[in-house]
């Protein structure tokens, strides 16, 4: 746990003492956590004493704290001040530690100057449209925090491949619900067999990878039914996607699971560097291996991209 007793901070809460939070908010610095390669990213009620003092113990690589939808209006004030107390008990963690902040219109351009002492790993902003939008939000966020977005819009979506300006822009996450909804498309198209939702699930994935973002697919809300859930994770393994956006410690781990790169996976992928980077010295870039067969240079560029995934 983060705070080994939260009683009088949920009493706070309960209450909501927004100035008795703060007195206990002490600003320090945070070891920031650059790593990319979390496979799940499990949402986080900021306005939740209880579910924020667990972020530590959590199975989940990125901890998505969350004061956009699920937290309501009149809980927002007291959602920030949580998250930012917690942030500050957090100098170090092996979680990435994301903000989920509401509209730049709609509160976020506070929120984010609220937060910018706290150092967040990230801040996540929804309903991103153009490039001017993410210019914006570069220009308030502190320097050090990385920048990441909501893809859910039908502009988000024709503006996709521009909308990294900058190499702090890290993450791109599909909020499908909505961009299906800003698509004037039914919702009920939302199925695993369905060919427009996998064009939509591949386009993403591929420009996301092209520009060098990390690519995050959509949250299943249905948590309780784990069989879809293993559908969708079955379909994006395959496509190639290596994260997801997830609503439960369940979806999770289970997600941490199909998405994790094997040690056999990275045996081999060194196995190959190994051979290749031997053989190049010897002035031969193509060659037949015992093992494995044909290896070229495509080949050993996919490996050293595996190892190098490997060790974010």
């Amino acid at each position: 746990m983060v705070i080994e007793n939260i009683d009088h901070i949920v009493k706070l809460a309960e209450n909501n003492d927004l100035e008795a939070i703060e007195k206990l908010t002490i600003v320090q610095e945070r070891e920031q956590n650059r790593a990319l390669n979390f496979r799940s990213a499990l949402m986080i009620s900021a306005h939740n004493a209880k579910h924020l003092n667990k972020i530590d113990t959590l199975n989940t690589g990125c901890a998505m704290i969350n004061l956009e939808d699920g937290v309501a209006k009149e809980k927002k004030p007291l959602a920030l001040r949580l998250c930012a107390l917690f942030l500050s008990k957090l100098p170090t963690c092996k979680k990435k530690l994301v903000v989920r902040i509401n509209e730049l219109d709609n509160g976020g351009e506070e929120e984010i100057l609220y937060l910018n002492k706290f150092k967040p790993d990230a801040i996540r902003i929804p309903k991103i449209e153009t490039t001017q939008d993410v210019v914006r939000a570069l220009t308030l966020i502190d320097e050090s925090i990385e920048v990441h977005l909501s893809i859910e819009t039908s502009k988000a979506w024709l503006n996709l491949k521009d909308l990294r300006v900058n190499d702090r822009v890290k993450v791109f996450y599909l909020g499908i619900l909505d961009l299906l909804a800003d698509l004037k498309l039914p919702l009920s198209l939302l199925t695993p067999e369905n060919h427009t939702i996998h064009s939509i699930l591949s386009q993403f994935l591929l420009t996301s990878s092209a520009l060098g973002v990390k690519p995050v697919s959509f949250v299943y809300q249905y948590h309780k039914n784990m069989q879809g859930f293993e559908q969708w994770l079955e379909i994006e393994e395959q496509m190639g996607f290596l994260a997801k956006g997830c609503i439960s410690p369940e979806q999770a781990i289970r997600a941490d699971d199909v998405f994790g790169i094997s040690l056999a996976a990275l045996s081999e992928a060194h196995y190959i560097v190994v051979e290749f980077e031997k053989k190049r010295k010897e002035g031969n870039t193509g060659f037949v291996d015992e093992k494995l067969g044909f290896i070229d240079e495509p080949i050993y560029k996919g490996a050293r991209a595996l190892l190098e995934l490997g060790e974010k």
